[in-house]
């Protein structure tokens, strides 16, 4: 999609989201604005089928603007030099050098980021956590994806594979994660967690279940976390209920998380974050009951991400700038 009237602006940078289903590109600015946006469905799990579609991307929304750089966001391992990418779970991407191979199809500087680092840059930058030295941001989505701004640089860790804090371990043996252990954050705080619990009231035919049922036809199987969501915005007290379990988990983990970190904010992004205070209230409460040093120290803030689905390009068009210029 062009703008309507095209003009050449000054540090423009494509930020491009790659995810299991679609990619998408933006046209961002240097303040952080989508000037135009275009999508393509994600052509299976071929590299250069991929690399085909990003630049069948790039080349729209760069033909009428000077571009000056190229952020590629998605889920998985970067290097730290934000050139290969180590592994995709969405792609057949192992150790793959996706920088070098776009540089040379596009003629323009690319950069590689993870699809959280992405949001949480941009978070920092231009959303809810402006101004603030020392940001946490959670994903909140089919698992639980982090990231961390700590005094205006993106904390990776030694490898660039720091931020998966879906996979703290709150209940020793409990649900099976993916990633092969037990109890992982994300088996109770996600949206697949949610969905989880639903179905699972509603598998029982619970009385209190019945609204979720009429929602979805009778299909236990298409309670999903957003149906949920939908519900409780709309007022059902089962999904109302149903988040404010997620809430409190959330809590937990982010307790746990600033014992480590101790940051001045957390920022919670991703489709659950759409629940809002239904579910960040709870989070709140039970962040400040499991805060070790309550009442003692100072606490970070939880606020709602300000950016909506659009941070991850916005975040890895604005890294993309950086790096170009260094």
């Amino acid at each position: 999609m062009r703008l309507a009237n095209p003009m050449r602006r000054r540090g423009l940078a494509i930020g491009i989201d790659i995810g299991g289903t679609k990619v998408a590109a933006g046209l961002i600015d240097a303040s952080g604005r989508v000037l135009a946006e275009a999508r393509r469905s994600t052509p299976g799990h071929d590299p250069r089928e991929v690399e085909a579609v990003i630049v069948e991307l790039v080349r729209e929304l760069s033909a009428e603007h000077h571009v000056w750089s190229v952020g590629i966001g998605a889920a998985g391992w970067m290097d730290l030099a934000g050139s290969t990418v180590l592994f995709s779970p969405h792609l057949a991407w192992r150790n793959e050098p996706l920088r070098e191979n776009l540089e040379r199809l596009l003629r323009r500087r690319v950069f590689l980021v993870n699809d959280a680092d992405g949001a949480a840059w941009a978070e920092w930058r231009y959303g809810a956590g402006a101004g603030e030295s020392r940001m946490v941001c959670i994903t909140l989505g089919t698992g639980i994806g982090g990231a961390m701004v700590m005094d205006g640089r993106l904390e990776r860790g030694r490898f660039g594979v720091a931020g998966e804090f879906g996979h703290q371990v709150i209940m020793p043996g409990g649900q099976r994660c993916e990633c092969g252990n037990r109890g992982c954050w994300e088996q109770y705080a996600s949206g697949n967690a949610l969905g989880r619990e639903a179905r699972e009231l509603a598998a029982a035919n619970s009385p209190v279940a019945q609204e979720l049922l009429r929602a979805v036809g009778g299909r236990i199987g298409d309670v999903t976390g957003a149906v949920v969501t939908r519900l409780a915005l709309e007022g059902d007290p089962a999904s109302v209920e149903l988040l404010e379990e997620a809430g409190e988990w959330l809590g937990l983990g982010l307790a746990n998380l600033a014992a480590a970190l101790d940051p001045g904010m957390f920022v919670i992004g991703g489709g659950l974050g759409a629940a809002g205070d239904l579910l960040l209230e709870p989070a709140r409460r039970s962040f400040a009951r499991n805060l070790t040093g309550r009442g003692f120290r100072p606490a970070a803030s939880i606020r709602p991400a300000a950016l909506g689905p659009a941070a991850g390009m916005i975040g890895a068009a604005d890294l993309s700038r950086i790096a170009a210029r260094r």
